[in-house]
């Protein structure tokens, strides 16, 4: 029986052999690799500067081609346009990792940031609860930035709202995850999260309650993590219409504002404590750089199309 297997198996080894001999007998291959990069090519030239400004500093992966095997198969998702993840890549720098090498330290991002940052051109709809998804922090290695393809840095509101709010609420989730965030602040808005219908409370309705966006009242992690991301991008006045807004008679003992400032000392000490962070120096950094947010962007658009 063993000699029997031996004789076909060499039998079947020759007919590979002959097989593959006749060459006329393929098609051409369906696996075609990825074409090699140009130097000088756009792709090139942004390649190399993610690779001096996130690989090389910060042991970080930028992805913006979107291989399917990175996303999320629930999801109809669109890739990032080149032209697109230039400016939320030049941004993110400006806006996030450069701020908190000033701010903190050089080696913070470096011990504690991402190691991938993956950018996805389209949001990610959820039908079913009419909510889309604009971040995401996954394991405190990996965060996603959603709706890339509308990026522009002409409307800081826009850009707040849907990127630079998103890099910190992340980024903030990715410590929550290393350090406990006090108990305390779950206590001042308790039997008031509602992780399924949040989306159906106004910005007035949810700051009466003591939050400063209606997803802030999904659930006290969130909660949590929005206090920080709003407060470091929202100016002065921004942030002092959210406390205008809870100031109104609410439902509840006590007034979304005071709940509000509760919260954002307790964040305060939090990020002073457990990170050595200071908040209100972030706020102001960021503050004072999204007066130059144009210039940051040429200057590193220049610098990527300058790579040979």
């Amino acid at each position: 029986m063993g000699r029997y297997i031996k004789i076909l198996f060499c039998g079947l080894l020759l007919l590979s052999v002959y097989s593959c001999n006749k060459k006329d007998d393929f098609t051409e291959s369906i696996f075609v690799d990825e074409p090699k990069l140009n130097p000088g090519s756009k792709t090139y030239q942004f390649d190399m500067w993610l690779n001096a400004n996130y690989l090389k500093p910060y042991n970080l992966e930028f992805r913006y081609k979107l291989p399917d095997v990175y996303t999320d198969i629930d999801y109809n998702l669109v890739p990032a346009s080149i032209d697109k993840s230039m400016i939320v890549a030049v941004l993110t720098k400006y806006l996030w990792f450069d701020v908190y090498s000033k701010i903190v330290s050089e080696d913070f991002l470096k011990q504690y940031g991402p190691r991938i940052i993956k950018l996805i051109g389209s949001p990610a709809y959820n039908p079913s609860l009419g909510t889309m998804i604009l971040g995401t922090a996954e394991g405190g290695i990996e965060v996603t930035l959603y709706r890339c393809n509308e990026a522009s840095s002409g409307n800081i509101d826009f850009m707040n709202e849907n990127y630079f709010k998103t890099m910190h609420h992340e980024f903030a989730h990715i410590l929550q995850q290393q350090k406990t965030q006090p108990k305390e602040f779950e206590t001042l808005s308790a039997g008031q999260y509602d992780p399924t219908g949040w989306q159906n409370r106004t910005a007035a309705q949810a700051a009466a309650l003591g939050y400063v966006s209606p997803y802030a009242g999904s659930e006290p992690r969130e909660d949590f993590v929005e206090v920080i991301a709003n407060y470091i991008v929202k100016s002065d006045a921004q942030w002092q219409a959210i406390l205008n807004m809870a100031a109104q008679p609410g439902p509840l003992p006590m007034r979304g504002d005071a709940i509000i400032k509760a919260k954002l000392e307790l964040v305060r000490k939090w990020l002073a404590d457990a990170w050595k962070i200071d908040l209100d120096a972030m706020h102001k950094e960021v503050q004072d750089r999204q007066n130059y947010v144009d210039d940051a962007l040429q200057q590193g658009l220049t610098e990527i199309n300058a790579i040979n």
